[in-house]
């Protein structure tokens, strides 16, 4: 049960939703400043693997006790600690002398982003009802390319404006304003939200779920610079006792009735595994697509920080309307064959912008990706729209906040990782080939282009429980 709360309003809406955009901006500005840090701080490709992947798996590890911590103290509270903490690292992130510093900040800014986004939704849930409920939930899914564009344009032109020659430092610095303008103001717009029963945290699974993340992260950034060390390997190698220790404990807990962090019983179910899978195959390749297009824009094509923002307005656009187009698929199509539509249109994207590199080269424009980034963009928004719904397919009603909490775990972690592993893989096809980037991302767009044929294939493999055909003639 959660306690009774009124309506959060129009203005609590937008102190909501301009939460829940200080994330996702935050993930598209650092693309653009990477280039610029590079410079600033002398960071090796390594280090910007890092810059962009603690993020994403200090967002993952804090993300199910950020949830647990809002039903049990008051989601308003906990919306406000994460503001406060993604402000004050932002803060951080902005004075930062040395690459360690940052990559510590950012560490912090993962934390209280953790902390930021369950409120958020929760919130709309339990006060919102009907056609307010509705169109909520609409912009809720739809801000996504919203955030995207706003980062993009709106960082690349701070870095490029470099203001008090502050540089890439305004990309985090712009941030704290808004934070402190969202802690003004929740108080007295955002309604204060709790379960009334107390929601027990699997401290034992978050730090399992940490140990396990990081020696998958740092052997995978720091393996090929450092040549594989025989620390690294057996960072690796730790994975999978922790795993087994991991899933020993999720069992025990199972058993004596309480709620791990990643229960054994729903990860056996077919919708839950599917989701890991495109989880592991389609998140993963979209945060490594990012890091690698921006590095290839910066340092392969020499791109100013604002053009290399605005290369993917397009992108962003489609991806906006394609979120709002959604609801219409949605009303005759099942999810999966949605999914499989958005795969398709993905992987056509895909394939023009290798097309694209093919002939232009090293002068590859903003202008001359357009179709291939719209593309791109327009099946990214329908596969995020499939995934939790496809997900959560096999969920009971009274599983839906532990079946949402394993998915959103799995989408945080694979996005934190995809720069490490697949911009590792990048950088390599870089060094083979000569140092040339237009070529190294030729070779990786075909790499991720093969993850989506794959993730494809296992949706058609599963066409049958996927119910890939018109909800019309299902019923």
């Amino acid at each position: 049960m959660n306690s009774s709360a009124v309506s959060p309003g129009r203005a609590g809406l937008l102190l909501l939703l301009t939460g829940q955009m200080l994330p996702l901006i935050d993930t598209s500005i650092t693309n653009v400043a990477l280039d610029s840090i590079t410079h600033s701080l002398d960071a090796s490709a390594t280090q910007l693997e890092l810059i962009v992947a603690l993020y994403g798996v200090s967002f993952a590890v804090c993300l199910a006790m950020g949830s647990k911590l809002g039903d049990n103290y008051g989601r308003r509270r906990l919306f406000m600690w994460g503001v406060a903490l993604f402000g004050l690292a932002s803060l951080l992130c902005g004075m930062a002398n040395s690459i360690g510093g940052l990559l510590a900040a950012r560490t912090l800014q993962g934390a209280g982003a953790a902390l930021i986004v369950p409120q958020i939704l929760t919130t709309l849930h339990v006060t919102l009802k009907g056609s307010a409920h509705a169109r909520a939930i609409s912009l809720y899914g739809g801000i996504g390319g919203i955030a995207f564009i706003v980062g993009q344009m709106g960082g690349g032109w701070l870095v490029s404006a470099d203001i008090a020659g502050l540089g890439w430092r305004n990309a985090f610095f712009i941030n704290v304003p808004i934070c402190l303008l969202v802690l003004a103001f929740s108080p007295r717009y955002v309604p204060e939200t709790r379960r009334e029963a107390h929601s027990a945290i699997d401290w034992q699974g978050t730090f399992s779920l940490a140990l396990i993340l990081c020696c998958l992260l740092f052997p995978m950034a720091l393996g090929p610079e450092l040549h594989w060390p025989w620390t690294l390997q057996l960072l690796l190698v730790a994975v999978l006792p922790l795993l087994v220790w991991m899933r020993a404990s999720a069992l025990r807990k199972q058993q004596r009735g309480e709620q791990p962090l990643l229960p054994p019983r729903l990860l056996k179910l077919t919708s839950i595994r599917f989701g890991m899978a495109i989880a592991l195959l389609f998140f993963s390749a979209w945060s490594g697509f990012m890091f690698c297009m921006a590095l290839t824009m910066q340092a392969g094509l020499g791109m100013a920080p604002w053009q290399s923002g605005n290369s993917f307005i397009a992108l962003g656009v489609a991806y906006f309307l394609s979120a709002l187009y959604a609801p219409k698929l949605i009303a005759r199509f099942s999810m999966g064959r949605i999914l499989l539509i958005g795969l398709v249109v993905q992987i056509a994207g895909l394939l023009l912008l290798i097309a694209t590199f093919g002939h232009f080269g090293a002068h590859t424009s903003s202008l001359a990706m357009v179709p291939s980034t719209a593309l791109i963009g327009y099946g990214q928004a329908l596969i995020v729209n499939s995934f939790y719904r496809i997900g959560m397919r096999d969920i009971s009603a009274s599983d839906a906040g532990a079946g949402s909490a394993i998915l959103s775990t799995l989408q945080q972690a694979t996005l934190g990782l995809g720069p490490a592993i697949l911009g590792s893989l990048f950088l390599t096809l870089a060094q083979r080939g000569g140092g040339t980037y237009p070529q190294a991302l030729i070779d990786f767009l075909a790499v991720e282009v093969a993850m989506m044929l794959l993730l494809g294939a296992m949706a058609l493999r599963l066409r049958h429980h996927l119910n890939i055909r018109p909800v019309a003639t299902a019923s």
